[in-house]
């Protein structure tokens, strides 16, 4: 990643300072050239699964497409179960149907079967909206996201990029 401003044409001939005529030294940062050359995600582990909290998901899409990796988006909203909550995100990823049968299923997908098509860039995965129901409680949501923290750690041995970014429904207030 080259960040650093070098320019031997624009010195201040005779002078021992590294100084350049627009009054950078060598070296220094150029502002405009360090926001291109940033990535959202410079903070952001390789592999993790995280809640996308600060992100937003126009800002994800747009990175991926940057940095050339897949762009993996579910909407869960209206989802109850554990079948359904299967069935959109394979849905949504353009998986064949057996891939979203259950968390097992799921997880093969986005591991092997994506491996066997071939060499991968990377991918930024948003799990949106993921459901708090009786019928997917919280041992549910932990258990599709330890699916995805295999398939990150599967990735990362193979050198690949896989960030998943989630978020949960929010439950209205009982009255």
């Amino acid at each position: 990643m080259d960040l650093l401003a070098y320019s031997n044409d624009s010195e201040v001939s005779g002078s021992n300072a590294p100084w350049r005529r627009d009054g950078l030294r060598h070296g220094a940062l150029l502002t405009g050239q360090l926001e291109e050359k940033m990535s959202l995600l410079m903070r952001v582990a390789p592999n993790i699964v995280q809640a996308i909290r600060a992100f937003n998901v126009g800002d994800l899409q747009q990175e991926a497409g940057q940095l050339g990796h897949h762009f993996l988006y579910a909407h869960c909203a209206n989802t109850l179960t554990k079948q359904q909550v299967c069935a959109r995100i394979g849905e949504q990823f353009y998986f064949p149907k057996p891939c979203s049968k259950n968390f097992d299923a799921l997880r093969k997908c986005l591991t092997e079967t994506v491996h066997e098509a071939g060499p991968q860039p990377g991918f930024i995965v948003v799990l949106e909206q993921l459901p708090s129901a009786q019928k997917f409680d919280k041992e549910a949501r932990e258990n599709l996201l330890d699916v995805f923290r295999d398939a990150a750690e599967f990735w990362a041995e193979k050198k690949v990029p896989f960030r998943v970014f989630y978020s949960f429904a929010t439950v209205p207030p009982t009255a």
